[in-house]
């Protein structure tokens, strides 16, 4: 789970790749609390492989990811 809530871009992006080249992970979570993370994570997520799905919760969001 990244928790990249209180950043703004690019921090969320960077935040979500590190984790990514880290754990190698099939599946993550990523909390954001703006619409330009939300779009900028999926952008870049789709562009390596992954299906995002966003999830509304309360003001953040959560994006999950899977390969």
């Amino acid at each position: 789970m990244v928790d990249a809530r209180g950043f703004s871009c690019p921090m969320p992006v960077v935040m979500t790749k590190k984790e990514i080249e880290k754990t190698k992970a099939a599946q993550l979570e990523v909390m954001v609390d703006n619409k330009v993370s939300v779009e900028n994570i999926t952008r870049f997520a789709q562009n390596i492989g992954y299906s995002v799905e966003v999830v509304k919760e309360g003001e953040d969001f959560k994006l999950k990811l899977k390969k």
